[in-house]
């Protein structure tokens, strides 16, 4: 992916640094557009596999029902409590739904990598557990802008 961060740049995260900041970070928020127009945050985990973000969502929720109607999203993940250690990463394109919704099981090897990745970093497991609840969403972000704050100690 091309860089299309402008400003900050000085600050942003390197390719390794991005990737190792989403591999241990849990938390996102999700953005999403409901069907009158009106704006949705909602927090999932998350896993990432170097190239895309995989959201394991709730599929009777609104977040689910928005992205169903409009596929658009964005999605943060962020650190930091004072105001010189934030970081974060913001994602934004297009999900795709992988796998059955809800998921059970079903063989899908396109879901072996996010799943062991995801039932390792959350649950501490080899395997994903599934509850018949949720399904998968994967955003392979068409632009990526991240910041690191403690870079402004050494500018």
């Amino acid at each position: 992916m091309a860089v299309t961060q402008r400003r900050g740049r000085r600050i942003m995260m390197t390719p390794e640094e991005l990737d190792a900041f989403l591999a241990t970070e849990r938390t996102c928020r999700v953005a999403t557009v409901s069907a009158d127009g009106a704006p949705h945050v909602s927090t999932l985990w998350f896993a990432w596999d170097g190239t895309s973000l995989w959201l394991y969502s709730i599929t009777r929720s609104r977040r689910w029902a928005d992205l169903r109607r409009d596929g658009r999203i964005a999605v943060v993940v962020d650190t930091g409590e004072e105001y010189g250690e934030l970081r974060g990463v913001e994602l934004s394109g297009t999900v795709e739904f992988v796998g059955e919704a809800p998921r059970t099981g079903e063989p899908c090897p396109e879901l072996d990598v996010p799943e062991r990745l995801f039932a390792r970093k959350l649950f501490g497991l080899d395997e994903m557990p599934h509850d018949g609840r949720h399904a998968w969403l994967r955003l392979t972000p068409d632009a990526i802008a991240s910041w690191d704050f403690r870079k402004l100690a050494g500018l």
